[in-house]
């Protein structure tokens, strides 16, 4: 697994060579720090579902990062990780003035109608870690969520003895990294004959809902012997729900790979988590906004590679 995580890696820099050539906001816009002053012109709007989770926190200081290396002016905005503020916030790129705009949706179909404004308008929009459902996007830079739901499975799967009672939890409704994790964690998981799920409930990303929903699903399920969570904000509640018995009698695997998700793997209360990129998927998003400002055809989709870290290989994954 970790010797194909590093040709993996190697091809995901490799794309990202091919296709390229910080302080956080509450509910409003802020510029990258140095941009603007290059050969680019016209502003790029990088509107986040939210800057609470610290993987869009990597994702954000990945793109301001590399803003500021191509000399973009970009224009960071947070949407709380409600739906109707991110519509506004990309209803006013139009009249802002915004050339690109990149979106990270707090909701796959809940920003359909302003990506479409944005359509007519002759605005490219590029999507980072979720899609937009119905509507066109200039690139699509993403995890493979399906694949990585799949390696969740396959890692909860080892951590039980591919047998036991197991609970799912679902990150933001209408999300397509949920959709995608989801999908790929129940066909994976359905190779295991052995293993049933026994309930699944939103927690919507978030490690305090996480921290309720799973007391309430192991009090109505106390023989349950593994949780998965779709990110690592949720897997991270789990734990704590869990107290003593997280890492013993209930395993916990999540998915993202941030710091604190690592540090839980090296405590032994986190089985395993699908790693992402999410500085890379920032910095990749920026660089196709450069491509269309100068002129150029961005990239349709652009896969990052994921992997699974455990113990095993955690502090390789660290270097």
């Amino acid at each position: 697994m970790f010797t194909s995580w590093k040709k993996a890696l190697a091809v995901g820099a490799v794309l990202a060579l091919s296709v390229g050539g910080t302080a956080a906001c509450n509910r409003g816009t802020q510029s990258a720090p140095g941009a603007g002053t290059g050969a680019s012109s016209g502003k790029v709007v990088l509107a986040l579902s939210t800057q609470t989770n610290p993987f869009f926190i990597q994702l954000r200081d990945g793109a301001t990062a590399k803003a500021k290396e191509l000399g973009v002016q970009l224009d960071v905005q947070d949407a709380s990780d409600d739906p109707a503020t991110q519509v506004n916030q990309l209803n006013n790129a139009v009249t802002a003035g915004a050339k690109v705009v990149i979106v990270n949706p707090t909701d796959s179909d809940a920003v359909t109608p302003a990506v479409k404004a944005l359509n007519t308008a002759k605005i490219p929009v590029i999507a980072v870690d979720r899609g937009v459902n119905n509507a066109q996007v200039a690139s699509f830079i993403s995890s493979d969520n399906v694949a990585g739901g799949k390696q969740a499975a396959d890692a909860l799967a080892k951590a039980i003895g591919e047998k036991g009672d197991v609970i799912l939890l679902q990150g933001i409704p209408g999300s397509s990294a949920s959709r995608d994790r989801g999908q790929g964690f129940t066909d994976g998981i359905s190779a295991y004959p052995n293993i049933k799920v026994v309930a699944k409930q939103t927690a919507s990303f978030d490690r305090a809902k996480a921290l309720d929903v799973a007391t309430n699903l192991m009090q109505a399920n106390p023989n349950v012997k593994a949780i998965f969570a779709e990110n690592d904000e949720m897997a991270l509640g789990a734990i704590e729900a869990l107290g003593a018995k997280a890492g013993k009698d209930v395993k916990v695997v999540g998915f993202d790979g941030t710091a604190d998700g690592l540090a839980a793997i090296q405590k032994g209360t986190l089985a395993a988590t699908i790693a992402q990129q999410p500085a890379q998927l920032g910095s990749l998003a920026v660089e196709q906004a450069k491509t269309l400002l100068d002129g150029g055809q961005a990239t349709a989709q652009i896969p990052v590679p994921v992997v699974t870290v455990t113990t095993a290989n955690l502090a390789d994954f660290k270097k």
